[in-house]
């Protein structure tokens, strides 16, 4: 499931694209799009056919779907590849981007000891200026056809799963502006269709347009809003990109396109100013007087749905395009899937500011695709003292989005971070569980659904750095004997264990992954207690636990099953005992425990959502249609591996309270 860096040919990218038809252009010379000229359905197929082809093997191809029953092609998977998502930031390793960064930093940082060293700022200054945002007078390519009476629905929005509220705009780029002092903020957040002129606008409490709302509900006056979609394919991953607040989205794209933004006035709503050369303009506002609209549910980039909740409603007053517009969108879902690229391209980008500004000592970051983002984080740091780890986490847990991070995992210059076998046997060569794993509560992203409250929960730091002796308790077994049990002695023992993975310790990793049917309160504890208590369990000091539907040696699926499913300090079991094999010595084994939570067994007071799985309708539908498709050949759907692991076919799996309209 982890995507895989592939070589990059030599392509003279664009530094910066004139608009979306030029990127499109310059993806099929590459051989990176292929154009569906056979009729596609908005509503689930597109979403269906993207999902095949982005599993398909280093992401498949860019989708064109050129006969969708609208007046406008369908633009899908665009950056779901390295070499896209480098084609779209106009170089040839993500890498690059970070360096040019670094390079920046560092120059305009360093001690200037005369006149000379404060001359030779200037030109970089003078580029630098000639990257910032302007406002052009006059109407952009945007505004080159106004629709007479605005009427979204007359977008092809797609519906990407069947248990989703409705059709979503999914890569909408969002602007609004501070209504005190006019600093204007970026962002992207989805957007439910509920009509011709409403959606929903599903930004979280934490994000920089939530704020912006509040405080145009203080001023009690409505908010102006412009959507953005196309145009240069940097402009929406600088809306997903975590900068911090008052700094202009605009100002990162002009960076990484190397010329300005060029933005012109909304028709309706003049306060906002957009990208002259996107392909539509959505315009609107916000009433912050009126009530919220129940929006969701939603398949998300967890690859669970996230559930109705309360949202603002967003007016539509204008829909303008240029012409020869193509609509942008993306599905996101159980990974990997072309999102697993954005974040990618985050990274390693942000990777030189995060070392420059808040940790000094990290030397690289890593983010699995089976942490989807914010769940697992692997960082690799230069330790030269006793307590560096903890330093870090408590850097990192504080730099801007990080604080959503669940799990860090930190090692350090003995070992590389890309080759996760080699990278998990040097952790746990270096790992006391009873001493080194740390467990803390904070900001949760509000997708979690694992948290007992609302983007609030536990999180957890494995230091698996080498130990100086002050970091060192000499009163526990080290890891390293021999594991002496199968899975079916296990089995014997513990009929609720329904399957084994002993693939880890096999390899040097004293790990194991087990699946187990729940059917009471705290079988979890209990089974981790007696099976920490084997004999053969002393070379073992951790075991994960998924549900029974969950196959745990099908490795990438257990781990992003699990990591959505734990909040760790909640989940978690410590056991200790004296070892078996040296009675002086403490054995300690980890338990943590990501299976379903339920009212009934766990006092989960919050619905559970399902995983993401097409619906059997339009898998057979696609598979009807897939040779008139031109897509090579035939691609099974990803959701038939999955469809056993559902519960029910709801997007609610098991349900708790419901929460309450906001005030």
């Amino acid at each position: 499931m982890v995507p895989q860096p592939v070589p990059l040919m030599k392509i003279a990218y664009f530094m910066a694209f004139k608009n979306q038809q030029q990127f499109i252009e310059a993806l099929e010379k590459a051989g990176e799009l292929k154009r569906i000229t056979s009729f596609v359905d908005p509503k689930l197929e597109i979403a269906e056919i993207t999902d095949r082809i982005s599993k398909s093997g280093d992401g498949g191809k860019a989708l064109l779907f050129e006969n969708t029953g609208y007046a406008f092609p369908v633009l899908m998977n665009a950056y779901g590849s390295e070499k896209r998502m480098c084609m779209a930031l106009g170089v040839e390793s993500l890498d690059d981007v970070a360096r040019d960064i670094e390079q920046l930093f560092k120059l305009l940082t360093k001690p200037k000891e005369n006149i000379i060293d404060k001359l030779s700022l200037l030109p970089k200054l003078a580029e630098f200026s000639s990257w910032m945002p302007k406002v052009r007078s006059g109407r952009g390519e945007c505004q080159e056809v106004i629709m007479t009476d605005p009427d979204i629905s007359k977008l092809p929005v797609i519906t990407c799963w069947p248990k989703d509220g409705g059709p979503f705009v999914t890569l909408p780029v969002i602007h609004t502006k501070d209504p005190n002092n006019g600093i204007r903020n970026v962002g992207m957040y989805r957007m439910q269709v509920f009509g011709p002129k409403l959606t929903g606008m599903h930004w979280h409490k934490h994000k920089v347009s939530a704020k912006h709302f509040q405080e145009y509900k203080k001023l009690g006056i409505r908010m102006p809003v412009a959507v953005a979609l196309g145009g240069d394919p940097v402009y929406a991953y600088s809306a997903t990109a975590p900068l911090p607040e008052n700094v202009d989205e605009y100002m990162l794209a002009g960076f990484l396109r190397k010329k300005r933004v060029d933005l012109v006035k909304c028709l309706t709503q003049p306060d906002i100013e957009v990208p002259a050369d996107s392909d539509f303009i959505i315009e609107g506002y916000l009433d912050p007087a009126e009530e919220l609209i129940w929006e969701g549910p939603f398949g998300d980039h967890t690859g669970y749905y996230s559930l109705p909740d309360w949202y603002p409603r967003f007016h539509v007053t204008a829909i303008t395009h240029r012409k020869n517009a193509v609509y942008p969108a993306t599905i996101v879902g159980i990974p990997p899937q072309e999102d697993a690229w954005l974040g990618k391209a985050t990274e390693r980008i942000f990777l030189a500011p995060i070392k420059m500004t808040m940790v000094p000592e990290i030397m690289d970051m890593d983010m699995p695709v089976e942490g989807v983002f914010h769940n697992l984080v692997i960082a690799q740091i230069n330790k030269e003292y006793a307590g560096q780890g903890q330093k870090v986490m408590y850097a990192m847990w504080g730099a801007g989005q990080m604080m959503f991070n669940k799990m860090l995992v930190i090692a350090d210059q003995g070992s590389g971070i890309r080759d996760y076998q080699s990278l998990a046997r040097y952790i746990f060569s270096n790992l006391n569980v009873a001493t080194d794993v740390q467990f803390s509560n904070g900001p949760m992203d509000v997708l979690d659904h694992s948290c007992s409250k609302l983007g609030f929960g536990g999180k957890m730091c494995i230091d698996g750095t080498t130990k100086s002796p002050e970091e060192k308790d000499e009163r526990y077994l080290q890891n390293g004997l021999p594991f002496t049990l199968d899975e079916q002695n296990i089995i014997s023992v513990f009929p609720d264990v329904t399957s084994v993975n002993t693939r880890l310790p096999e390899l040097g990793i004293p790990c194991l992954v087990v699946a187990v049917r729940k059917s009471r309160k705290g079988q979890i504890r209990d089974l981790h207690a007696g099976l920490s208590k084997l004999p053969g369990m002393d070379a073992i000091c951790m075991v994960l636990y998924v549900e029974h539907t969950v196959d745990p040696k099908d490795l990438s699926i257990a781990l992003w099953r699990f990591c959505n499913n734990l909040d760790p300090k909640r989940d978690h079991f410590l056991n200790e005992r004296p070892a078996h094999s040296s009675p002086s010595k403490i054995h300690a084994c980890l338990g943590l425990d990501g299976t379903i939570k339920t009212k009934e067994w766990d006092d989960f007071q919050r619905d559970w959502p399902n995983i993401i799985v097409a619906d059997p309708a339009t898998i057979s539908s696609v598979d009807k249609k897939w040779s008139e498709l031109g897509l090579g050949p035939f691609l099974p759907s990803p959701s038939l591996k999955f469809r056993a692991q559902m519960y029910g076919v709801e997007a609610v799996a098991q349900a708790g309270e419901l929460p309450e309209q906001e005030a």
